[in-house]
This record gives C-alpha cells, structure tokens and sequence, in this order.
C-alpha cells in the first residue's frame, strides 16, 4: 500500500472516530445529578471548576462508552460503581483527551484483592515466579483490573487510589513496556524527567537502607514504572506532600498531565 494510501485510510479513521463520539455525546451524556454525586466521592476533584466539570464530564461518558466492564470473582458492579471507576480514571487525562487509552478497551473488576501468578525478572537477570494478591494490575494493552474494595477505599489526602495508580501504568505503556518514562510531549526535557524521578528513586532507596521512615509511600521505590504510578497518585490525591518532599518530580508531572491539582485544591 502507497503511502498515501495510508494515510488516507488513517485520515479517515480519525475522522470517523471523532464523529462517532461527537455523535455519541450530542445524546448521551452522563446525568448532571448522577456525574455530580460521582464527583462528590472523589477528593481529587475538590475545587474542579465547571469548565474543567464539564470537560471531565465528556471523558467520563466516552470511558464508559468505549471501555468495557467486565465483573471477575462474583463481583457485582452497579452503574454508580462503573460511574466512579470512569470518573478517577479519567481526572489523569483530563487535559490530555480520552485518545490517551486508546489501545486497551477492558476494566476487569475484582471484589476485593486478587491473587496474580507473575514471572519477573531482576536486574542480574534471575528470573522470579510465584503467586501475588493485587489490588490492580495493569496490561500491555489492557485489560486494567481493579479491585473494586479499594477503589471505594480511596480518602482524602492519602495518596491512595487504585485506578490512578493503573491508568498511570497504561500512559507509561503507550510506547513500550513500562518503565517510568511515559511518551512525554513536545517541549519536554527527557533529561529533566529522569533527573527528577532518579533522584526522588535514589533517595527513597537510601531512607529504606537507613531502616527511616519514606515520606511517601516506599512501594515506590520496587521499580522505576512504580515510582511513576505511586507519585501519579499522590499527585492528584495528595499533591501538597509530593510537591513538598519532591518539587522537580511534581513539576515535571504538572507538565505532563497537564494540570496542577495544588492550585487546584488551596
């Protein structure tokens, strides 16, 4: 195929896609009184102004149009549960489109933790297997798995949330395996990124050497692709400790998703 060929068929694509959603929420957006209540169980909305509402808003009912629920282990997932998932998973992309998750289309919704089998191999090239009880996971390429105890778990000014700490790990994967460096925009530094992350990385690894307590949560510190979702979520859910502990880590995430939830909040 030429390569203008291919272009037109991409071209037609997008277009097409574009309609079908503008379609889509011409007649189908998610109830004021019920997007309302969704948004009052999530604190990381707090001090969301209506532009910013009616922008997630959007989001949300396109996420629940696109991506599909599936219950696992006798889960039962009522729509206010579908509409809370949607809602958390969405703030991340808030200024960076419902695009972002294209290439997953399934969240798998546990009723609590769930036992994974894993293969995974360390930095000397061992390879290590056993079972673990998750609370998420997520694929390249999907599905996302949640476990539906925690997403109701989530609390003000923790730094915990489930479903961020997820789809953080889906925007790490867009380009490859995740690693902690998601595909960045343009006029971002590569350089500055891994200078904020490594440095934040290296000093959770030595308080953990010197037994102290972390300042965030040490799940951080298991691996490059977790300090990015673990600091994800305190970004949006406790962004005032993050940028106290580590500012170069919040203002390169302030670039990235585009938002800043300290202002936001204050």
């Amino acid at each position: 195929m030429s390569p203008g060929a291919l272009f037109s068929i991409n071209f037609m694509h997008a277009w097409y896609k574009r309609w079908r959603r503008r379609r889509y929420l011409r007649d189908n957006l998610v109830s004021v009184i019920d997007f309302s209540q969704a948004l009052g169980r999530v604190p990381a909305c707090h001090g969301m102004d209506d532009t910013a509402q009616n922008r997630l808003r959007r989001l949300v009912t396109l996420f629940l149009y696109e991506k599909v629920f599936d219950p696992a282990g006798h889960a039962r997932v009522e729509p206010q549960d579908r509409l809370l998932i949607a809602v958390n998973a969405c703030l991340p992309i808030l200024n960076l489109g419902i695009d972002a998750y294209d290439g997953w289309a399934t969240v798998i919704v546990y009723p609590d933790e769930f036992l994974v089998d894993y293969e995974e191999e360390d930095e000397a090239g061992v390879v290590h297997s056993g079972r673990d009880l998750r609370t998420g996971e997520a694929w390249v390429r999907g599905p996302l798995v949640i476990s539906l105890k925690d997403v109701h778990a989530q609390s003000d000014c923790e730094g915990y949330n489930v479903v961020i700490h997820e789809c953080a790990h889906q925007l790490d994967m867009r380009t490859s395996a995740p690693d902690g460096l998601p595909p960045l925009h343009r006029g971002m530094s590569v350089t500055d990124w891994t200078d904020a992350f490594t440095q934040a990385y290296e000093d959770l690894h030595a308080r953990i050497a010197r037994d102290e307590e972390t300042p965030l949560d040490a799940y951080a510190a298991e691996s490059p692709a977790e300090c990015f979702a673990v600091f994800s979520e305190y970004f949006f859910e406790a962004p005032h400790r993050l940028r106290a502990v580590y500012p170069a880590v919040y203002d390169q995430l302030v670039q990235f998703y585009r938002q800043d939830p300290a202002a936001r909040l204050e």
